[in-house]
């Protein structure tokens, strides 16, 4: 069901992010589309022309009419808004919206062709230069900021990782960090996993921020805040680090599955939630699920990766009998031509030569997991 805008009327929305994206052109939606895939705390707002029929999924939200019937509901409900509008259009359909610096929320405008991310308004207070920023690495474009003195050279706790598609597992601490950041108190990083070239600026990573490979060598260093990135969940000693700390998750964990046909979605969700909760991982770092090609129609597969919006790939028979595994099977080679379904195409989206899971067989499913390393 579409919003359906009107004048005078202000459009019930549903906010769940603290960003909005908002397009409303052909090129525009699929970059934004795109965009959604990696800003996992934004929601998306298209025309309902351009539905793809995955909306409901995936949670985006449709309109039709104008879309300047549309910002009275987003300017006080986000934080920042990425709209894929011409510039000159988006400064007249905000402006009579304008209230003070310090409450309006940031604004950046992207162009048609994802060349240019523009910070348009509330630059420093809104985090609109911060965040122009995050969105022109994320699509690979050229962010232009204009505020005579350029925004502090550091590390924007809420949007940190979110052009890898990273997310913050709990926003209570984001302010308190943030601050610390901000006023460049001992801060520590630690990473245990994903994209290592996180830090975009030309200057060094300031004297109050030190990198850690792991929990308790940041807690040996007492740092007055930290910013935690990792694919596992934390024990009970290592969450104390969250006092004041910012839990991150990168999209890191590959999933590879095979199925009997027929099997439910109930099912393969449950041995998914079962094999992360035995490894002590987050399922909100999962990457990818991948398959052999003739499941890729498969209903429970399908079901479970629109639930959760996970990307679904699948890998012909000579991509994955072109795979050395540890463990062959001549019953699945017998009735599918191929010697495994689940470990090698694991092996080849994560690209690793060892899966933290070889393979795990529970009822109708084989299950494998990967880890994506980063240099």
């Amino acid at each position: 069901m579409s919003i359906q805008l009107e004048e005078g009327v202000i459009p019930a929305i549903e906010q769940r992010g603290d960003y909005a994206i908002v397009a409303i052109t052909k090129h525009g939606v699929e970059l934004a589309r795109r965009l959604h895939e990696k800003f996992s705390h934004a929601d998306l707002y298209y025309m309902e022309k351009f539905a793809r029929g995955d909306e409901t999924t995936r949670r985006i939200q449709l309109f039709t009419g104008s879309v300047r019937l549309l910002f009275p509901a987003l300017f006080p409900s986000y934080k920042g808004l990425i709209v894929i509008i011409s510039l000159g259009a988006v400064v007249r359909m905000i402006a009579p919206l304008l209230q003070d610096k310090k409450t309006d929320p940031g604004v950046v405008v992207i162009d048609d062709r994802g060349e240019h991310v523009i910070s348009v308004l509330s630059g420093h207070l809104g985090g609109a230069n911060e965040l122009a920023l995050e969105v022109a690495a994320a699509i690979g474009a050229r962010p232009v900021i204009t505020t005579a003195s350029d925004v502090q050279k550091t590390i924007p706790v809420d949007l940190f990782g979110r052009r890898f598609g990273w997310r913050w597992e709990s926003d209570e601490k984001l302010t308190p960090v943030s601050a610390a950041v901000v006023n460049e108190e001992k801060v520590a990083v630690v990473q245990e996993s994903g994209e290592k070239n996180w830090w975009m600026h030309e200057t060094p990573l300031p004297d109050n921020i030190q990198v850690f490979d792991n929990i308790p060598d940041a807690l040996a260093a007492e740092p007055n805040a930290a910013l935690v990135v990792t694919h596992r969940l934390l024990s009970a000693d290592e969450e104390v680090i969250l006092q004041n700390g910012v839990l991150y998750r990168p999209k890191v964990i590959v999933l590879g599955i095979g199925c009997n046909r027929g099997t439910s979605a109930e099912e393969i969700e449950a041995v998914i939630l079962e094999t992360l909760d035995e490894l002590r991982f987050s399922i909100h770092s999962v990457k990818a699920v991948c398959t052999f090609e003739l499941k890729k129609g498969e209903p429970g597969l399908l079901a479970v990766t629109g639930k959760y919006g996970w990307p679904f790939v699948w890998y012909t028979a000579e991509q994955l009998n072109a795979v050395p595994i540890e463990a062959p099977s001549e019953t699945v080679y017998r009735y599918t031509g191929v010697w495994g379904v689940s470990e090698p195409a694991a092996r080849l989206y994560a690209g690793c030569d060892q899966l933290v899971l070889t393979k795990k067989k529970s009822g109708n499913v084989t299950i494998s997991v990967g880890i994506l390393s980063f240099e």
